[in-house]
């Protein structure tokens, strides 16, 4: 009985072997034919079925570089260094090192923190204390976080990620800022601080024409959760281009919150249609403020700078009343959606240089007060939070880093809607594997030990909190391997 049952077992599979063995030679004839007549790729007409593996491993070369070949520090946009202290300070682990640092501090550009002979001791650091925005609005905003998350959409990223965002900025007391997708359920039912985007597009409070609606726009401002309002002039993946949403991104539910035809690519205009000059923008900030009664201000990459003087000159014409009440600053090598690629790797300024240029200018014109300066861009570890507070900056917001806290691999998929881990892909299956629970704890940790992190290099400097930290405790590294002042080389 056994010996039958075993031949009949071996019997059938020799036959699916032949199946299986005739079916790959027949496929195999097919490609074969379908590369050899096909006049459009060279590669494949050359070298017929075997050309096809060209593009395969082009694609894994990502992951491979990513690793198996990189060093610690040599990968872009984030090297394995960076992302691997996200992962451990999202996971609450061990966040030390041993046997010395990786990262090359002789190398042009690096930046040097000033240790001071008597640093900070605990009994003697003080806790960062809230921040007021927009203090002539009936609504003032008093933000207790010096780092909070930036502006991503929903659609651009998925349900449970937008959903673990909020929750864990709920707990970490941080605010989120919407991108300029629109307000969806999932930003509110975390519980989060928010800050509502307007895009060139208006998503979210736009008329049928595309111009903002003042019902919608109160509706929006009715939510307590919505502290603050933010223009988004320009972001940081596309200087002088309008968000791209692809069209298997929009679903239902995204065309109903941004007014827009669902499975239609959601393309935003390049600019605002009625703002054209620094005396409209002042006046779009006027209508919204005085609409909402909350504070107001706008987002953009710097590169053309005779704008922001004249900006400044009319606020001082006007009044200081008129000033937006912050302005967010992206560096030219932000951005976490489909882009473009000339526009994320030539156009506009890094904050490296365009954040103490602006706040030099405010500070001249006795803004600086008046404005907060928020600043992004590629600001995910305490040492790049602390650059940006010593040169000026009253707040940090990132969205990569919160995008690696909740998992990211830097699969380099965001705009192909095939994110293996969930946060910026509509698969349901994808999606599958973020639970908001969980991930919404690695958030708050994450936020958790940049912030003492920071505080970890004010104490060292001796300044009792992060916003103590000023361009004298920093150095730069020039061309011949040795430090200078930062404000040395600004000055130039």
């Amino acid at each position: 009985m056994f010996e039958q049952f075993a031949f009949q077992l071996l019997l059938y599979l020799a036959v699916t072997f032949v199946v299986l063995l005739g079916i790959a030679f027949l496929s195999i004839i097919v490609l074969y034919l379908i590369d050899i007549t096909q006049s459009k790729h060279t590669i494949r007409r050359n070298y017929p079925v075997i050309g096809r593996f060209r593009y395969w491993f082009e694609h894994l070369g990502e992951f491979f570089r990513q690793y198996f070949f990189a060093m610690d520090r040599e990968e872009l946009p984030f090297n394995r260094a960076e992302r691997s202290w996200v992962y451990r300070a999202a996971k609450d682990v061990d966040r030390t090192i041993a046997f010395g640092s990786t990262r090359n501090l002789e190398m042009p550009g690096t930046i040097i923190f000033m240790n001071s002979a008597f640093p900070t001791l605990e009994e003697d650091a003080t806790p960062v204390q809230p921040l007021r925005i927009g203090p002539h609005c009936p609504h003032p905003y008093d933000a207790k976080s010096i780092f909070n998350i930036s502006g991503m959409s929903y659609g651009a990223l998925s349900a449970p990620a937008v959903l673990a965002l909020s929750k864990g900025a709920a707990k970490a007391g941080c605010w989120m800022n919407t991108g300029e997708g629109g307000l969806s359920s999932y930003h509110l039912e975390g519980g989060a601080d928010l800050v509502f985007q307007i895009g060139t597009a208006k998503y979210g409070v736009r008329n049928e024409n595309g111009s903002i609606d003042i019902e919608k726009l109160k509706s929006i401002a009715a939510h307590d959760q919505v502290k603050m309002f933010e223009i988004k002039m320009s972001q940081g993946a596309k200087p002088g281009k309008g968000g791209l949403l692809p069209a298997e991104k929009v679903s239902e539910e995204i065309s109903k919150i941004r007014s827009i035809p669902i499975h239609t690519a959601s393309i935003s205009p390049n600019g605002h249609p009625e703002i054209k000059s620094p005396s409209d923008l002042l006046d779009m900030i006027q209508l919204v403020r005085e609409t909402t009664g909350k504070p107001v201000g706008f987002k953009a990459v710097l590169g053309e700078l005779n704008w922001i003087q004249r900006l400044f000159e009319e606020i001082k014409h006007r009044g200081i009343e008129s000033a937006p009440d912050f302005i967010t600053l992206d560096s030219a090598d932000g951005g976490t959606g489909a882009a473009p690629q000339p526009l994320m790797d030539y156009v506009g300024l890094t904050v490296r240089e365009s954040l103490p240029w602006l706040v030099d200018e405010l500070r001249q014109r006795d803004l600086k007060d008046r404005i907060k300066v928020i600043v992004s861009g590629k600001m995910i570890t305490p040492s790049k939070v602390a650059w940006a507070l010593s040169m000026g900056a009253d707040f940090v917001v990132s969205a990569r880093g919160f995008m690696f806290s909740l998992g990211c691999i830097q699969a380099l998929q965001c705009n192909k809607n095939t994110c293996p881990t969930g946060i910026t892909t509509h698969n349901k299956t994808l999606q599958k594997g973020l639970v908001p629970q969980e991930k919404s704890e690695r958030v708050a940790n994450y936020h958790k030990y940049i912030e003492y992190g920071v505080c970890l290099i004010a104490h060292s400097c001796g300044v009792k909190e992060p916003r103590g930290l000023e361009r004298q405790h920093v150095r730069i590294v020039n061309g011949d391997g040795q430090s200078q002042p930062v404000n040395s080389v600004i000055s130039n």
